[in-house]
């Protein structure tokens, strides 16, 4: 993101027994509009890996790992919430076919048992686009993940952080105005619409 409109210090500190890791697709690593990595540095109690790298199944020994993709024979999530071990939450980071790839190609990840998310929900992803309605992003099924698992105070900081995410590059787009942005937009901060003169966040209403 834009300096001017930096979200790093907005970035919440969230305590979970469920570890996550994060399997991140190379072409994701350096995407302005990824999530995945948005939910790791919120969650200290996370770990990502890259498809090229090392095998991760030393990430989640002494846990029962779970990899959150909705294989045909994917049991509810729900099913782990009273588990009597932690939960290592293994979530593939990318487009939807990435997603799918990777749990054919990074070793260890085929042997997990999939869990699903509920199937009634609507992304409020506005920054990139898919034709199934059914499909969230990296972070919003995360959070949806840790609610079912943990409970509302552990996926609310990760719904923010996000919409003030999503909302901040919108604006910056000229796509909202000021007003529409969660947590609002900094004082004297311009917009770097690329397609219009710059503004403040004062001049937009």
């Amino acid at each position: 993101m834009h300096l001017t409109l930096c979200i790093c210090a907005l970035i919440p500190r969230v305590e979970t027994r469920t570890r996550l890791l994060l399997i991140l697709h190379q072409l994701e690593d350096r995407k302005p509009t990824n999530t995945g990595r948005l939910a790791a540095r919120c969650l200290p109690n996370s770990a990502v890996s890259t498809r090229a790298g090392a095998p991760p199944s030393t990430l989640w020994q002494g846990t029962d790992p779970v990899l959150l993709f909705p294989h045909a024979e994917a049991r509810p999530l729900e099913s782990w919430r009273d588990s009597a071990r932690p939960i290592t939450l293994v979530v593939p980071d990318g487009t939807w076919r990435q997603a799918n790839k990777a749990r054919r190609r990074v070793e260890g990840l085929a042997e997990l048992p999939c869990a699903a998310l509920p199937q009634a929900v609507r992304s409020s992803y506005r920054l990139r686009h898919d034709q199934r309605l059914d499909r969230v992003s990296t972070i919003e099924a995360i959070a949806l993940a840790l609610r079912i698992l943990e409970g509302p105070a552990a996926a609310e900081p990760l719904e923010r952080i996000f919409r003030i995410m999503v909302d901040r590059t919108l604006w910056t787009n000229g796509r909202i105005a000021s007003g529409e942005v969660t947590g609002g937009i900094p004082a004297g901060v311009r917009s770097h619409d690329p397609l219009g003169p710059a503004r403040s966040a004062d001049s937009d209403q």
